[in-house]
């Protein structure tokens, strides 16, 4: 049962930050940044956020700088938003699948055209 509620917080946290961090995020460092997932804990005490930043290698260590700066408005806004007893913890983690699925395309196209 906690586990279908974890996955209901999970996706409505995933729309919501989106909706934050495209419109309500200021800091200058925060680049162009995709929620891509979020997980939250059963307890609901955690919320892994999953995303993927475009730019280089310095845009996305300033990108996390800014968001770990603004995790307590972040965490506020989405306490406003979702009606739960205690908004969980946040932490960013760069999603780097997209980056992998990409290279693997590249890699099967170049071989493709080597033909």
């Amino acid at each position: 049962m906690s586990n279908i509620r974890s996955n209901r917080v999970a996706e409505q946290m995933k729309k919501e930050l989106g909706d934050i961090l495209s419109r309500k995020i200021k800091d200058p460092r925060v680049g162009f940044v995709t929620v891509t997932d979020v997980q939250v804990s059963g307890d609901l005490q955690q919320a892994k956020v999953f995303i993927s930043i475009f730019g280089d290698e310095q845009q996305k260590e300033d990108t996390l700088v800014g968001l770990a700066k603004s995790k307590g408005f972040i965490r506020s806004e989405i306490g406003n938003r979702i009606r739960l007893r205690k908004v969980p913890e946040l932490s960013f983690e760069i999603d780097e699948t997209i980056e992998y699925g990409n290279k693997i395309e590249r890699i099967i196209h170049d071989l493709n055209e080597d033909h």
